[in-house]
């Protein structure tokens, strides 16, 4: 089987503006609200110097964000944003008026009550649901899917949440968690969208904004931007809120952005090939290792975003993913190691193999890559399953993990 295949896109640029969510004001605000927390710090932008001049490019940057909150992923710059932005508005407040130690209090719980909040997830969208209700004295109920690994598992658990393993896979486990939310009362928290239900998904890729706002000074201070972003999509609401982001900060000067998918799990480069104004789903089990992109249909909002901004949407098998964490945790030189988990490093994976196979040359040009391009890519998750971090990395495999 092919390792990766490429699908060009033409974004239709809608006279709407959909960027005015995820723009520069969004992302301040959201920054602002994730340093009340005193577990925020900014995650590292490695430069990795030695690798770029090895594949022939000027820069390759990842976003390592297994520092994040101490938690191994980016999610929960998401779901904390969200729980947070709900809490706000039962509050009769925007979530910029009220501090993190003030939703915290017993004023305020008093005031509020208890709220249960309740999500699907793989593992790492659910840790971040159960933190942010643990931080602010309320409670989480977390659907996972068959399969679901022990240590994610326990992650979440370990925050005082209640856990449900279903027999379904993702999207239909994040269907269950919705008619439950309804039955009981509970608050769904969810980074994808259903019918009826944009708030939580658009809060969440908000919420996201964050790394892309710490991206973009890192770089301005350096007098630098990307010319190409390789950013990882499940659902897509990640993928959508880097590339509104971009987009709108860098306007018509905006990098060139490839979205890269598992090859079961590839919604967006089915819809786009359809190009029928539909949105197409993947059923099925969605095997592949990279957990976090084990999503068969598309989030509506981040759709919106891609089918105007995003230039190409590349699909590709597992062993990509694994490659890229073996480069991360072998660097070159005196490169940064970076520990990064199988959704993580699929972004790098791609580009070593784009960079490195002759069978992949014509898309490096069709992507205009060349010695004076600056590579931006973005390791979402640390070892958030070590068991099979070490199979991968210490052993060279890359088992499918079987969902039974």
């Amino acid at each position: 089987m092919q390792k990766a295949k490429l699908t060009l896109h033409s974004g239709k640029k809608s006279s709407k503006n959909i960027l005015e969510d995820f723009d520069i004001r969004a992302a301040k605000k959201a920054l602002g609200y994730h340093k009340g927390y005193i577990e925020y710090k900014e995650t590292p932008l490695v430069n990795l110097e030695n690798l770029a001049k090895k594949l022939g490019v000027k820069k390759i940057y990842v976003k390592d964000e297994s520092y994040r909150f101490g938690l191994n992923a980016f999610k929960i710059l998401g779901g904390s944003y969200a729980v947070g932005t709900h809490l706000a508005n039962m509050l009769g407040k925007d979530i910029s008026a009220l501090s993190v130690e003030l939703l915290k209090s017993e004023k305020i719980k008093n005031e509020l009550g208890n709220v249960t909040f309740i999500t699907a997830t793989d593992g790492n969208h659910g840790r971040s649901i159960a933190w942010a209700a643990n931080q602010l004295n309320q409670k989480a109920v977390v659907y996972m899917p068959k399969g679901a690994v022990y240590e994610r598992i326990k992650n979440i658990t370990d925050l005082g949440a209640s856990v449900n393993i279903t027999e379904l896979n993702f999207d239909d486990t994040a269907r269950l968690a919705f008619e439950e939310s309804k039955k009981n009362n509970w608050i769904m928290t969810q980074d994808t969208t259903f019918d009826g239900y944009y708030d939580f998904p658009k809060w969440c890729m908000q919420g996201y904004l964050t790394m892309s706002y710490e991206i973009y000074k890192k770089l301005e201070n350096q007098k630098e931007k990307p010319t190409h972003i390789f950013i990882q999509a499940g659902a897509g609401s990640f993928a959508g809120s880097v590339v509104g982001f971009f987009s709108s900060v860098y306007g018509e000067d905006h990098p060139i952005i490839t979205v890269i998918e598992a090859e079961n799990c590839d919604c967006y480069r089915r819809t786009v090939e359809a190009n029928d104004g539909k949105t197409h789903k993947v059923s099925g089990g969605l095997e592949t290792i990279m957990a976090g992109l084990s999503v068969g249909e598309p989030c509506s909002i981040g759709w919106d975003v891609l089918s105007n901004y995003a230039d190409a949407f590349a699909v590709c098998n597992d062993g990509i993913a694994a490659k890229g964490m073996r480069v991360l945790a072998a660097p070159k030189g005196d490169d940064r190691k970076i520990v990064s988990g199988e959704s993580g490093a699929v972004g790098l994976g791609y580009v070593v193999e784009l960079l490195t196979d002759p069978d992949m040359a014509e898309m490096k040009k069709i992507l205009k890559i060349d010695e004076n391009s600056t590579i931006l890519c973005f390791s979402t998750e640390g070892d958030t399953d070590p068991e099979n971090y070490e199979k991968i990395v210490w052993d060279g495999l890359y088992p499918i993990k079987k969902r039974e």
